[in-house]
């Protein structure tokens, strides 16, 4: 079904810096909504229930996935993490444009199930790079952060299934990358259609 809002849907390996770059855009723009995903790992620092996630037990997350209640669901660094279907679809048919953080096999799950998602990566600029921001994060053992660069080494090799990507080197620049990517889908003929239908119907455009 086509719903007059968009998606976004952003992946990345850990530490590349996309909740970051996603909480900088959805503070710029108004008219982008975050999905809130649900999980089984237990919250970092300052996270809350229902704003960065959902955090659920093994046996409630279980209870989703028998009901058919995700759209996607993945097993990420020994944890589960799964997105509501109904939640996207009840703020896309709105007329929202909902902002989707997740994994790569997540992602491509959602491509398949929304034809119009719109898959943007996020790279390092370097594998030196990333294995700091992970240290300097200060949140995992030295053993999570190998098992994080060993995940993310298969994780950059799915880029090609993403419709873009932005190398995050220098934060500003690829905010910048990232908001002109969701301005620029906005105005696509196709886009424009599902969000203006009246207004192609009254100019008689087929």
């Amino acid at each position: 079904m086509d719903y007059p809002g968009n998606l976004f849907v952003v992946a990345a390996p850990s530490g590349a810096g996309k909740s970051s770059l996603v909480k900088a855009l959805l503070e710029l723009d108004s008219r982008l909504q975050p999905s809130v995903s649900h999980t089984t790992r237990p919250p970092r620092g300052q996270e809350k229930h229902g704003r960065e996630y959902f955090f659920v037990s093994q046996q409630e997350f279980d209870a989703m996935v028998d009901s058919n209640a995700f759209v996607e669901w993945a097993h990420v660094h020994s944890q589960r993490y799964g997105t509501s279907k109904k939640a996207i679809e009840d703020r896309m048919a709105m007329g929202a444009d909902v902002i989707l953080e997740i994994d790569f096999q997540g992602a491509v799950q959602i491509k398949n199930i929304f034809a119009n998602a719109v898959c943007i990566f996020i790279l390092p600029p370097s594998w030196e790079e990333l294995r700091s921001r992970l240290e300097r994060r200060g949140e995992d053992s030295p053993e999570i952060i190998d098992m994080r660069m060993k995940n993310a080494q298969l994780e950059v090799s799915q880029v090609e299934k993403f419709d873009f990507v932005i190398i995050n080197e220098l934060f500003d620049r690829a905010l910048f990358d990232l908001k002109t990517i969701v301005h620029s889908q906005r105005l696509k003929i196709s886009a424009q259609r599902r969000a203006r239908a009246e207004t192609f119907q009254a100019l008689n455009i087929p």
